[in-house]
């Protein structure tokens, strides 16, 4: 069971808790506070009109940065993302308003500076504030709701592991419900039964359970209703984690069709909102980078050209979004051009085919570079799964299981799989590694996602030895 079944499970995200609202509301307080903090430091007088633009602000941020807000389950390279471009977010806020209402007039340089700089500062010491008090609040009022499995398998197993282990759900849990006997429940450990189907009803309503979580089998329909049928007079939360949730899900998420449920297993990360947003960032950030390494590709054109007979560009045929063949951009590094379609050969240690300039753009990944290109025109994003050529797809996506699932977003010039060093070669294990972070990124993205893949990118090109 996943971390992100895990979250679609137990519901964490959306619930009503006193972390989900931390989650939801600490960024917005914060970046309102600490400009007032900085407002107030340089004897700034704050007027009603200056009061409510400064809210306006801390909601513009958090509206546009919720979609993937800082979890209180993230891990610290996460966390140092998303506060930076809950920062750089903030900091747009401010800019829209300020220069529409003249409002950067009332606020002095001097104030807007310090304040931009120590932001994700600030943010990420408030969480892990958070994080630590939490726990403690929770103990100390003895606000934890109280939770009960039925259903002793690997869901259910899962989901009691994340309530013993995880100190954020303030959820309590004190034990399973199964029609099976204590000796055939090999997921069980040391938790204690509690009794069977027939008897939660009557467990729920005298120990007064608030919620319980049913990981049984969608086979088991009948049992299902029956146990619902007892339960209608207790006051217990029901939630259903279905065994559909066994299965690798990529974005999966519950919809409605017509007003009718229905759940999704496998989608892309960038449906809706989330593709507008991913898209915006393309075309800023690529416009940015052409803008400024122009110079950098004429010289590497001119180089290329002159290091060897053969255009300084060639275009290679790979598969794109939704699997459809699209035309890359890449620096010639080899004496060969092969189109990735007809032919292709992985580049190896020691190729004779590669270039002496070419090894140089190779290590460097400049061979890369325009690829911005394509990212400008659509056909592929900064940050996404490194797209190979149609061979290659062709030869592993009969080898690895779930290969094809990384083409429901757009190929990326840089890629959570990259940064961790898994890139380059056709080896079997090496790209199943590549794989599972690329379906790693589907399941797991944001923005701030995307901001850490592509620093870190910048800290570990140069030193990657695996380029050649």
């Amino acid at each position: 069971m996943n971390d992100q079944t895990q979250k679609h499970a137990t519901g964490m995200r959306g619930s009503l808790t006193l972390a989900g609202a931390i989650e939801a509301l600490l960024d917005p307080v914060m970046i309102m506070l600490w400009l007032v903090a900085m407002a107030t430091w340089f004897h700034h007088d704050f007027d009603k009109a200056l009061d409510v633009r400064l809210i306006v602000a801390a909601v513009l941020a958090f509206a546009l940065t919720y979609p993937g807000n800082v979890a209180l389950t993230d891990t610290t390279p996460t966390l140092v993302g998303k506060c930076l471009v809950t920062a750089l977010t903030a900091l747009a806020g401010l800019a829209l308003f300020g220069y529409a209402s003249a409002w950067l007039r009332d606020i002095a340089r001097r104030e807007l500076l310090p304040w931009f700089a120590a932001l994700p500062v600030v943010l990420f010491l408030a969480h892990l504030a958070a994080r630590a008090a939490i726990p403690r609040l929770f103990a100390l009022s003895d606000v934890q709701d109280t939770c009960v499995v039925c259903g002793v398998n690997d869901i259910g197993a899962g989901l009691a592991r994340q309530f013993e282990t995880n100190p954020y759900h303030g959820l309590r849990f004190i034990g399973f419900f199964d029609d099976r006997s204590p000796d055939r429940l090999r997921q069980i450990g040391d938790r204690p039964l509690l009794g069977n189907f027939r008897q939660l009803g009557d467990f729920a309503r005298e120990h007064r359970v608030d919620r319980i979580y049913l990981a049984l089998p969608m086979a088991t329909q009948p049992r299902i209703l029956n146990m619902l049928d007892d339960l209608k007079d207790s006051t217990a939360s029901i939630f259903f984690a279905p065994d559909i949730f066994v299965t690798d899900l990529i974005n999966g998420r519950i919809e409605a069709v017509a007003g009718m449920p229905v759940v999704a297993v496998r989608e892309t990360p960038f449906a809706g909102v989330n593709g507008i947003i991913k898209r915006i960032e393309d075309i800023i950030l690529s416009g940015l980078m052409l803008a400024l390494i122009s110079p950098i590709l004429v010289a590497i054109a001119i180089g290329v050209r002159l290091s060897s007979p053969g255009p300084a560009l060639f275009k290679q045929r790979r598969y794109g979004l939704d699997g459809r063949e699209i035309v890359v951009y890449k620096f010639r590094s080899m004496t060969v051009a092969e189109d990735g379609a007809s032919s292709f050969t992985a580049a190896k240690k020691g190729d004779q085919r590669i270039t002496k300039f070419g090894h140089f753009l190779r290590r460097s990944s400049l061979d890369e570079l325009p690829q911005v290109i394509n990212v400008l025109f659509g056909t592929m994003s900064l940050v996404g799964p490194r797209p190979h050529a149609v061979l290659m797809n062709e030869q592993f996506r009969k080898l690895i299981p779930g290969y094809m699932l990384r083409h429901k977003v757009k190929p990326g010039i840089t890629g959570l799989a990259q940064v961790r060093g898994f890139r380059g070669g056709d080896d079997l294990d090496e790209m199943t590694k590549r794989i599972a972070s690329d379906l790693e990124y589907l399941r797991n993205w944001t923005l701030s996602l995307d901001l850490v893949i592509l620093l870190r990118t910048a800290l570990v090109v140069f030193g990657d030895k695996k380029a050649f």
